[in-house]
C-alpha cells in the first residue's frame, strides 16, 4: 500500500483514514479510539490534529492527522499477528519518510535565487523606517535609565572635591562640606547615591556643583 506516510508542515505523519484502511477497521472507530486514548491532553494537542476533509460524496468530514508518536501510542491497542505487521510496515515507513525529508535539499535556479535576494531586500527597505524608529525610542530610553560609568563618577568626584577645596583650605574642615554638597546632591535628583545619577543628568549635576555655596551653621 503507497502513501501511508507523508510530510505536512515538515513532519512525517499519517492520518486516520489511513490507518483505518490498513488495519480494517471503520474511520469512526479509529476516531473514537483516538478520542478515548488515555494520554494527557498535551500529547494529545502536539500528535493528534483535527481536520475538515471532503468524502467522495462531497461530504464535509473529519479526521486525524497524526504523528509518528501519535501512531504509535493509538496502534498500541492494536493487537494480532496482522496488527502487527501492519505496525512494522508503519515504522518502516516513518523511517523511511524521514530520511527523505532529512535529505531533502531545496535546489533554487540563479534567476530564482536572485528574485528571492531581491524581495527579501525590498522587505527589508520597507521595513527600514520602523527599525530605525525603534532603535532611536529604545536609544532615548537607555538615556533616561542609564546610570554614570565609573569614569564619569570619579569626574563627579573630582568635582566635588574641587569645588569644596576651593571653599575651604582647611581640610579638617572639610567633611561636613562633603555630607552637605553630596546630599544635595542626592535630594535634587531623587537618587539614593551620587552613583545613581542619570547620565543624561550628568552636566547639569556638574553645573550644580560648579555654581553650588555651602550653608554655613551659626557657631
Amino acid at each position: 500500500m503507497n502513501n501511508l506516510v507523508f510530510i505536512e508542515n515538515g513532519r512525517t505523519v499519517t492520518d486516520s483514514l489511513t490507518v483505518a484502511e490498513v488495519f480494517g477497521k471503520e474511520h469512526k472507530h479509529v476516531l473514537r479510539d483516538i478520542r478515548y486514548l488515555e494520554c494527557s491532553e498535551e500529547f494529545i494537542e502536539s500528535n493528534f490534529g483535527l481536520i475538515e476533509y471532503t468524502d467522495p460524496r462531497n461530504r464535509t468530514q473529519q479526521k486525524y492527522i497524526i504523528t509518528q508518536d501519535g501512531f504509535s501510542f493509538l496502534a498500541m491497542g492494536y493487537t494480532g499477528k496482522e496488527a502487527a505487521q501492519f505496525k512494522e510496515m508503519y515504522i518502516n515507513e516513518f523511517k523511511r519518510m524521514r530520511e527523505e525529508l532529512r535529505n531533502q535539499v531545496p535546489v533554487l535556479d540563479s534567476n530564482a535565487a536572485i528574485a528571492i535576494a531581491l524581495r527579501q531586500t525590498a522587505d527589508v527597505m520597507d521595513k527600514l523606517p520602523q527599525i530605525e524608529s525603534k532603535l532611536e525610542t529604545i536609544g532615548r530610553k537607555l538615556e533616561t535609565q542609564i546610570t554614570l560609568d565609573s569614569g564619569q563618577q570619579r569626574r563627579l568626584q573630582q568635582a566635588v572635591s574641587k569645588k569644596v577645596c576651593s571653599i575651604e583650605p582647611d581640610k579638617d574642615e572639610r567633611g561636613e562640606l562633603f555630607r552637605q554638597l553630596y546630599k544635595e546632591i542626592k535630594d535634587r535628583w531623587e537618587v539614593p547615591s551620587y552613583k545613581d545619577v542619570l547620565r543624561q543628568d550628568l552636566q547639569a549635576v556638574l553645573n550644580y556643583v560648579e555654581a553650588w555655596r555651602p550653608v554655613r551653621r551659626a557657631g
